[in-house]
């Protein structure tokens, strides 16, 4: 099944692999594809990560335990390390970039349906060996993004639904986390870790 708010992205997959693998349903919002994965139970399922209405992470969140059977590979223009780990603690069970290559794309769906975990080589390091960013927590990788692009407690605050006050607590637990000292520092080490452009 491919999820991806692009219509013409996902003709385009079907286009490129539908003859190497069976293409049994399309999804392009999250709601739609929730309920198309509860319906169909596709063995694997190509996933965006970023849609309105919260994306991959949502659809993960919502039918991941419900249904381990099925497994999810996030296929995405996005190789920052914040999305890629989120995804794979929610559970995806592979992360590659719309960059690959049709051929090797039908060959990562026939893997992870075999129960493989497959990986862009590029981002198969940091999945691995960033013990920083996988020591925060998904609400601190939220707050840590928005402070480094020069949000105020109160604007971070307003953006996430929390009180500045909370805001305040989670950039100490990260700045404690990683060991820095104040949002200059902090901000240099999201864009050294491609957390922000």
């Amino acid at each position: 099944m491919v999820v991806d708010d692009h219509e013409l992205f996902r003709d385009g997959v079907r286009a490129r692999i539908g003859d190497d693998v069976e293409i049994a349903a399309e999804a392009g919002t999250v709601e739609e594809a929730i309920e198309l994965i509860r319906a169909e139970r596709p063995h694997v399922v190509l996933l965006d990560v970023h849609m309105p209405d919260g994306g991959g992470l949502a659809i993960l969140r919502a039918v991941g335990s419900e249904l381990p059977e099925v497994r999810f590979l996030v296929l995405s223009v996005s190789d920052a390390p914040a999305d890629v780990m989120d995804l794979v603690r929610a559970g995806a069970h592979g992360y590659v970039t719309k960059a690959i290559d049709p051929a090797d794309l039908a060959g990562a769906v026939r893997s992870v349906a075999a129960g493989e975990a497959v990986f862009s080589p590029s981002l198969a390091g940091f999945v691995l060996e960033d013990p920083e960013l996988s020591s925060l927590t998904l609400r601190e990788r939220e707050v840590l993004q928005l402070i480094a692009r020069g949000y105020l407690y109160k604007e971070v605050g307003a953006e996430l639904g929390i009180s500045p006050k909370t805001v305040e607590h989670h950039v100490s637990a990260v700045l404690r986390k990683l060991q820095l000292t104040n949002r200059h520092q902090l901000s240099r080490w999201a864009t050294k870790h491609r957390l922000i452009d």
